[in-house]
């Protein structure tokens, strides 16, 4: 025996009858049954238990409160934070993520440096890194780079000062106004292209400012490329100046860094034009016992590598801060 089962208040909605178009039914008549097709939450033409009902309303109701939590995003902002040094504001991209509004919750912070003719806000505007520091838990600071700086304290321009910047104006301001872990084991640095360099230019320059690394198609040496990206208006020419393009390569710096010392990753496509200059990066530290990871996958120096590179980096990089 079929038994007919009132439709709770939720649910109280006209449906047609499949027998008579044009014809609305008497809501308060509503019931579940044979002759009935509802069309929510999954129910179909037939008569359901009691049982099933209540199943079917908690999955309904479930449904409702997932989309609620999938609502939390982490929020970009961008700040202006004063160079002593250089004489100027620098505009910064900060992301937070949405948790930051919990009383007391504090977070480790991700340094993300863009590349040489980009600006602070386009790891934000070409990357899915503002779903990745909510997914993760990590502040996000993304500093203008000057558009050439290659993040370094330029000899021939004293209005590029780009590593003081970031590694003690930036950090010491994020750390006042942000709730921040202020530590280095919970400070990481990244980027790309010129910003793979900055990473760890500034990581083996600043071992006490941060823990972690990586480098996304770094120009990790400088001196194969003595005419490109305005590297000869930072540090003046390389026939002139080699000990200056040595000192400030990554690879030179790689000879005195400790083993254990961070935890640092490279990345780099196969058909980047970086690819030889990171492969030397790799060799030298296997030889030194650098403990590390380096990935090679198809691609080249484009935004379509660095967006889907960020996605694992971001996993070794939560992995080695402490939360």
């Amino acid at each position: 025996m079929n038994r007919q089962i009132p439709i709770p208040d939720l649910f109280r909605v006209p449906f047609p009858s499949p027998c008579v178009t044009n014809k609305r039914m008497n809501v308060a008549d509503s019931v579940i049954t044979r002759r009935h097709l509802v069309p929510l939450v999954g129910f179909y033409s037939r008569t359901v238990s009691k049982g099933e009902l209540i199943i079917r309303l908690c999955g309904f109701l479930a449904a409702i409160l997932l989309g609620v939590t999938s609502l939390r995003s982490a929020t970009v902002t961008t700040i202006a934070v004063t160079s002593e040094g250089m004489k100027k504001d620098v505009p910064v991209t900060v992301i937070l993520p949405d948790s930051v509004r919990k009383e007391g919750t504090r977070f480790p912070v991700l340094y993300l440096l863009h590349g040489y003719s980009n600006n602070n806000g386009s790891w934000a505007e070409r990357t899915s890194i503002r779903d990745l520091a909510e997914q993760y838990g990590v502040i996000v600071v993304c500093p203008d780079g000057g558009f050439s700086s290659w993040y370094f304290d330029s000899p021939e321009d004293p209005s590029y000062r780009y590593e003081t910047f970031v590694s003690k104006e930036l950090v010491t301001e994020v750390d006042k106004r942000f709730p921040t872990l202020p530590n280095r084991a919970s400070r990481a640095i990244a980027g790309l292209s010129m910003g793979g360099h900055g990473a760890m230019f500034l990581a083996f320059r600043h071992p006490d400012i941060y823990g972690t690394a990586v480098s996304f198609s770094g120009g990790v040496d400088l001196r194969p490329f003595p005419d490109n990206w305005d590297i000869a208006k930072r540090l003046g020419s390389l026939q002139d100046y080699p000990d200056r393009w040595k000192e400030c390569s990554v690879i030179t710096l790689a000879e005195k860094i400790s083993p254990g010392q961070q935890a640092l990753s490279i990345d780099c496509g196969v058909d980047d034009f970086f690819i030889p200059v990171n492969r030397n990066l790799h060799s030298l530290l296997l030889e030194r016992h650098v403990p590390h990871d380096y990935s090679e996958r198809p691609g080249g120096h484009d935004w379509h590598y660095w967006a889907n590179a960020i996605k694992y980096q971001m996993l070794f990089i939560s992995d080695h801060l402490a939360h």
